[in-house]
């Protein structure tokens, strides 16, 4: 991680102290449960996979379309104001996006076989929001121990690791939100600006989250 995104996110945990680390767990329940717009994770894979005829990876494709779409439009709705809405929608913008990535990578998870249910499958589920890049540099700084899959395989749950890992992800999307503010006030008298930036961010993040999952969360229905 670079010295840019280490300050962003540092920074985003300051200004935003209501998107607590704690809460991050809240919105993973919620996402997995059903929240809003999202019906439960069971529900979601389950007709996507009736929709493509009881394809795995087809019904996986379609998520990741589907959530990328709907987080660029939260991204939008979320960042049109300006910089005096930000103490609202800075929080609110990172919660809306957690739940549509958590809700992405838990309904693959699904998909390929794993128990959502458990506190170690939760973990890699958010493990894997943060992105390969990042994940790669905390297991080489041995701030984690392995790969979201090798998580969710554990064979022991590790308390520790949760709020570690809620924290982190907290960091990250807080600060990938305070990066794009900045962009956005560079040009503020661009009509629309924050909307656009704030669905592209969003957007083309969730679809990157979309795709580690596919590529990490290997399918374990083979094993059975």
């Amino acid at each position: 991680m670079g010295l840019k995104d280490r300050i962003a996110k540092e920074a985003g945990t300051r200004v935003v102290p209501n998107v607590a680390s704690g809460y991050v767990r809240t919105v993973l329940d919620s996402a997995i449960d059903g929240v809003g717009p999202l019906r439960s994770v069971a529900e979601t894979a389950g007709a996507k996979l009736a929709a493509h005829g009881g394809d795995v990876e087809k019904a996986v494709a379609a998520l990741v379309r589907s959530h990328t779409s709907l987080a660029g439009l939260q991204g939008f709705v979320t960042n049109l104001g300006g910089i005096a809405l930000a103490p609202v929608s800075v929080p609110a913008n990172v919660v809306g996006v957690t739940i549509v990535q958590c809700h992405l990578v838990a309904s693959i998870a699904h998909l390929r076989g794993y128990d959502i249910e458990d506190p170690r499958v939760r973990n890699a589920v958010l493990a894997v929001m943060l992105g390969e890049d990042t994940v790669a540099d905390m297991i080489k700084k041995r701030t984690l121990p392995s790969s979201p899959m090798a998580l969710a395989t554990s064979p022991m749950h590790d308390p520790v690791l949760d709020d570690r890992i809620a924290k982190e992800v907290t960091g990250e999307l807080v600060g990938r939100t305070i990066g794009r503010r900045a962009l956005m006030l560079a040009g503020k008298k661009i009509p629309l600006l924050g909307g656009a930036v704030g669905a592209t961010a969003d957007g083309f993040g969730t679809w990157q989250v979309g795709r580690y999952a596919q590529d990490e969360l290997k399918d374990r229905r083979l094993r059975r």
